[in-house]
């Protein structure tokens, strides 16, 4: 019986089934965006991986803090040029513009689309 394959066998093995490892040098800092927070690692080693055209990253290591993210920085975002062009685009006041950018992530079109749907669901039936 046969025991477990060393790193350098295994990497081999990785390779001979179409896997490619490529250490990314010079990372200082990962941060991945949750809806309600962010965790960021600082000092991580990361690992890009492809298999079969698919890339992939492995982080380790590291020291890792999360920090919420709060509505009212997203808020503080929003120009006030978007808001009066979501509000004429759509048909509603600037607070339902307003709001409705701060739940698409200040994303214009999505907010217009989302009030237009709205209208169209409470219009007559």
């Amino acid at each position: 019986m046969r025991g477990i394959p060393s790193g350098r066998e295994a990497l081999r093995a990785l390779k001979r089934m179409g896997m490619q490892f490529d250490e990314l040098e010079g990372v200082s800092r990962v941060s991945i965006e949750l809806s309600d927070r962010r965790i960021i690692i600082e000092g991580p080693v990361v690992a890009a991986i492809t298999i079969q055209g698919q890339r992939m990253y492995q982080i380790s290591g590291g020291v890792e803090t999360e920090e919420p993210i709060r509505a009212e920085a997203a808020a503080a975002q929003i120009r006030d040029e978007d808001v009066e062009l979501v509000a004429q685009q759509a048909g509603v006041g600037p607070e339902e513009a307003r709001r409705a950018l701060e739940e698409s992530g200040g994303d214009l079109a999505k907010a217009i689309i989302a009030l237009r749907e709205r209208a169209g669901r409470s219009g007559p039936g």
